[in-house]
């Protein structure tokens, strides 16, 4: 059977550690170039890797659905089964931890975007199609520099302070990349096996700002403190700036505790192990230049994920 898997978003964070990680594993990895014919492009692959989302939520309620419809059809002329990283939006506050039993009920318009998104998934698979939606909470890695965790959270970690978006306490899931597409390639491997939707959570790494706090401060020796993110400032800005007004509608979702629930990644993948807080605090301080006291850091496992 063919390895070769199209990319769309391949520029994007999840799209290119997504294309390393296919090509470490030996597929053949083609990247789908906006504006040309993706029905084209996808001929003669196995698997089409949705990660293309508009950069800093712009328009999402006009350009989600016209790549969904593009992606779609391009499925269905060349045969190929379908990947799509998922988020949360779409639970809105319903209890956590989440599953794929969970009902969407969001109560946002992105969210709304978003399950009204899947909800084409769920129709073409029930037609006898392979989709996966491989599912996390917030991307992370060290060195993608548009990640929350590094674009706001961490940085003004050299001023000896983190920035938390919501209450210091509250314990959020990340879905760590490294370890998040490893897990696609496997999927890619068995998924389209059997055709129907594969919903499938991935429980990642939960913590708090408060506990991200701690371990850098272990880490690094020193106290790191915690400081509030400036949501006023964003209401100000929010007349004339995009990304300003689209966050602010997220930010329920840093006030409020919430997990994956990671039984049946655990049923399918019992040999794979998230990547722990002390490992990525170790990885972001790593690329950062900023070096881990040895003291505080001998105790750091070198066990990579998986």
């Amino acid at each position: 059977m063919t390895r070769r898997v199209l990319i769309l978003g391949m520029g994007g964070v999840f799209g290119s550690a997504a294309a390393r990680a296919f090509r470490a594993a030996g597929w053949d990895v083609d990247r789908y170039r906006r504006g040309t014919d993706m029905g084209i492009s996808a001929r003669g692959a196995r698997w089409i890797v949705n990660a293309m989302s508009p950069p800093n939520y712009h328009d999402w309620a006009g350009e989600i659905p016209k790549i969904t419809s593009q992606v779609l059809a391009a499925a269905r002329d060349s045969g190929a089964s379908v990947m799509v990283p998922g988020n949360v939006y779409v639970f809105g506050r319903e209890p956590s931890p989440w599953s794929a039993q969970t009902p969407h009920h969001p109560c946002t318009r992105k969210g709304r975007i978003r399950a009204e998104m899947e909800e084409r998934y769920h129709a073409h698979a029930a037609d006898g199609h392979s989709v996966v939606i491989l599912r996390s909470g917030d991307f992370i890695h060290a060195e993608a520099t548009n990640t929350i965790l590094n674009r706001v959270m961490l940085k003004d970690l050299r001023k000896g302070r983190i920035t938390t978006l919501g209450k210091p306490e509250a314990r959020r899931t990340y879905g760590d990349l490294d370890d998040l597409t490893r897990i696609a390639v496997r999927m890619a491997e068995t998924g389209d096996a059997e055709p129907g939707l594969l919903d499938l959570g991935f429980p990642g790494t939960v913590f708090s700002a408060q506990e991200l706090a701690t371990e850098l401060s272990r880490q690094m020796g020193r106290e790191i403190a915690i400081r509030r993110f400036p949501w006023t400032a964003l209401l100000l800005a929010s007349p004339v700036w995009e990304l300003a007004r689209e966050l602010r509608e997220m930010r329920y979702l840093y006030d409020m505790s919430h997990s994956i629930d990671g039984n049946d990644f655990s049923a399918r993948f019992p040999d794979m192990t998230p990547k722990t807080l002390e490992r990525i605090v170790f990885e972001h301080l790593y690329i950062r230049g900023l070096k881990v006291v040895p003291d505080q850091g001998k105790t750091m496992s070198t066990q990579t994920s998986f």
